[in-house]
């Protein structure tokens, strides 16, 4: 994980900061709340993806309609790239916190217009269309999300605590999704499955509007990072940081794509495909399924900051590794567990999932963050996370629906997963440990 920015004297020399160290709960809630809201309002889609097809998309057979969903939920990752690149060299040029202000100002809006939207059978083509001009508007937006949200927190945190801070951005995204899965669990048992399939599924997506103007709040009143004020100062901006990183950061890029293809493909099958899965194939009730995802979500919220701790203490590398290893050796197993018709044993291997999404994504951000120099940073990490994570984890819930239409095999989901797993352990192997290194 060597960046290509210099070493001194051959050493990794841990950096000063300017921010003092009661400042960096401050910090940390500052931009995870809005971490929190946005992906709360992104990840909802994929939540409720089964009742959105049966509203939207009129088949006759529901595995068919629940494809159709997962294909407007893959249109959204599309627009990351691009939502990458815009907002990635804005925050290059004009600082973090202002891209972090915008996209969530974007996300909150297009998922409170998705609660108002008409049905097919209110609108009938149109109804679909404005679903995925909705979806492409969060998607764009959220291509400057996560990448800005790391860069922010790696820039303001010690060295020997970059990964214990970071990995509270994926924290804060993880108990969005457990409160996205928790909330529609509880309409679903307080309103009825019938309900909720009528109307009740629009309550959660016309809650971003207040959370939207309380993240707007959170944001507006941050101060960009010691790192980004120091290169300011500097006058050593860089005018095109995209086309400065391309020239100067292709092995960083590469490592950090490596890096995000299990990240991505992990995060989605546990919030986005098992929902559908569990009830459209392996025929449990909503919310049952519910339940299921929303405990597994859980237990990586509940292990993300242990992993963080422990990737400070150890390194990137150990933890990400062991991660890559328990998908590649472990997701058959947990998916075959899963169709035995028990809630308690998918719970057991729902949760066990999400242990080795923690155990990599303990220390991901902070390796990423440390695989750029600051001038770049936010560009790079931006065109090759959302570049991945529109190859692999947008179309994972459609790929993965796919594979078992195609193969008739409940468990060939299992498959997309260990081989992804396999390319993220070859990209960690290779690299080179940078824990504690000076991010400058």
């Amino acid at each position: 994980m060597e960046s290509s920015d210099r070493r001194y004297g051959g050493e990794y020399v841990a950096e000063r900061t300017n921010s003092p160290p009661k400042s960096t709960a401050r910090i940390m809630m500052a931009a995870g709340i809005g971490h929190f809201i946005e992906w709360f309002d992104f990840g909802l889609y994929g939540t409720l993806a089964a009742i959105i097809a049966s509203n939207f998309f009129i088949s006759d057979d529901p595995a068919t309609a629940l494809l159709k969903s997962f294909a407007v939920f893959g249109s959204g990752f599309l627009m990351r790239p691009l939502g990458g690149l815009f907002f990635g060299s804005m925050g290059d040029r004009l600082g973090r916190r202002k891209v972090l202000v915008t996209v969530i100002v974007i996300t909150s809006i297009s998922t409170f217009v998705m609660g108002i939207l008409p049905t097919w059978h209110q609108a009938g083509i149109i109804a679909p269309v404005l679903l995925v001009i909705t979806r492409l508007v969060q998607g764009f937006a959220a291509g400057g999300e996560s990448s800005g949200v790391i860069t922010y927190l790696a820039e303001s945190a010690k060295p020997h605590r970059r990964a214990t801070l970071t990995c509270w951005s994926e924290n804060f995204s993880f108990m969005a999704f457990v409160c996205g899965s928790g909330l529609v669990l509880l309409l679903t048992y307080w309103l009825g499955e019938a309900a909720m399939n009528d109307w009740g599924w629009r309550i959660p997506f016309l809650l971003a509007a207040p959370l939207g103007l309380g993240g707007l709040y959170m944001r507006r009143n941050m101060e960009d990072s010691a790192e980004f004020h120091k290169l300011k100062a500097s006058g050593k901006l860089e005018k095109s940081p995209l086309r400065t990183a391309v020239k100067t950061s292709l092995s960083a890029l590469l490592f950090c794509t490596g890096f995000v293809v299990i990240k991505a493909v992990s995060s989605w099958v546990l919030q986005s495909f098992m929902p559908g899965y569990l009830s459209t194939h392996l025929h449990y009730s909503r919310a049952d399924s519910y339940l299921i995802t929303t405990l597994g979500l859980l237990s990586v919220a509940i292990c993300m900051p242990i992993t963080g701790y422990l990737s400070d203490k150890w390194g990137r590398r150990p933890l990400m590794l062991l991660g890559c290893a328990g998908f590649i050796l472990l997701t058959y197993p947990a998916m075959l567990l899963m169709t035995q018709g028990s809630v308690g044993s998918s719970i057991a291997a729902m949760s066990m999932l999400g242990v080795f999404v923690a155990l990599f994504n303990g220390g991901c951000g902070a390796a990423m963050v440390e695989l750029f120099p600051t001038a770049i940073r936010y560009g790079g990490i931006a065109m090759s996370y959302n570049l991945t994570v529109a190859l692999f984890g947008g179309v994972t819930p459609l790929a993965s629906a796919s594979l078992i239409a195609f193969t008739g095999d409940p468990l060939s989901p299992a498959w997309y997963v260990m081989i992804t797993a396999l390319i993220s352990f070859i990209a960690v192997w290779f690299a080179k440990e940078t824990a504690g290194k000076v991010l400058d």
